[in-house]
């Protein structure tokens, strides 16, 4: 009259209900990647456009890694600032985070290349025409007096409006971070006689690394995928060869098959590095 509640599900063949377990959308983009490796080594077209476009690699990964770093530093102080009782640092941070969220990335970067950065050398102007005044000084003041807005490049621009973009998000990640972990670690740290800062960097932070990482590594790769924004500053990134491949062959097909599988191999790589992130730290906490 009763059924047990593990009743197997029925098949004709027995291995049927292992079949359906197996993971079809890898084994589907194991597929495609294979047959794209194989085009790539045997078709001139598809060999042509990799060898053009896979230089970009070098740059895209760079671009990532260093505007991440920075973004990380960025996120950490502002994340802080969002986390404090002093009413200036949770203004100007919560400023900051409100409007860089509501900007769209390509326009960020547009904005940080073509005004901030001209603004930042103006200001470097300024400063040297002020220590040019000084007799000891007068060196350095000649020197940032003569730099000049070309003198940053395109690449150095990319970096800092993806660094500056992503900044308002990972600050979002490590304020929901610290706020997780109990006030009462830092109650009992600050009762040992430890300041603010030293409770929060041996006492709060440790413990809230371990929960943003995997968050962390989701942005990462959000991170790898939008810097294909950065074409818009002719950046000769993957998408950017990509464009120019498709400009000097037109072989439209080739050239975006080609760019679309090492975004793809880079996006499932660093998936599955924050899977593997997850399960080590599950493991670590029982």
């Amino acid at each position: 009259m009763f059924e047990s509640k593990n009743r197997k599900e029925p098949g004709i063949i027995p291995w049927t209900i292992k079949v359906k377990e197996l993971p079809w959308w890898l084994l589907i983009l194991l597929l495609i990647g294979v047959a794209l490796v194989f085009a790539i080594v045997s078709i001139p077209n598809y060999t042509d456009a990799f060898l053009f476009i896979v230089p970009g690699l070098k740059i895209t990964v760079l671009v990532s890694v260093a505007a991440f770093a920075i973004a990380l530093v960025v996120g950490l102080v502002v994340g802080l600032g969002r986390v404090s009782k002093n009413p200036l640092a949770y203004n100007v941070c919560t400023f900051y985070v409100e409007v860089v969220r509501g900007i769209p990335m390509i326009v960020i970067i547009i904005y940080v290349a073509y005004v901030l950065v001209p603004l930042f050398v103006s200001a470097v102007n300024g400063l040297g025409a002020l220590l040019a005044g000084i007799p000891f000084l007068a060196g350095l003041g000649q020197v940032l007096s003569a730099y000049h807005v070309t003198d940053v490049s395109m690449l150095a621009r990319a970096i800092a409006g993806l660094a500056f973009g992503f900044g308002a998000y990972e600050a979002e990640v490590f304020r929901a971070g610290i706020q997780s972990i109990e006030k009462g670690q830092m109650e009992a740290a600050r009762s040992l006689g430890m300041s603010y800062f030293q409770a929060m960097r041996y006492v709060v932070l440790p413990q809230a690394v371990r929960v943003i990482l995997p968050p962390l590594g989701n942005d990462f790769i959000a991170m790898l995928k939008d810097s294909s924004l950065i074409s818009v500053l002719a950046v000769r990134d993957l998408t950017q060869l990509g464009k120019l491949n498709r400009s000097r062959t037109f072989r439209t097909f080739e050239t975006w098959n080609t760019v679309t599988y090492l975004y793809l191999t880079m996006t499932l790589l660093g998936s599955m590095g924050v899977k593997w992130l997850e399960r080590r730290f599950r493991s670590s906490e029982r």
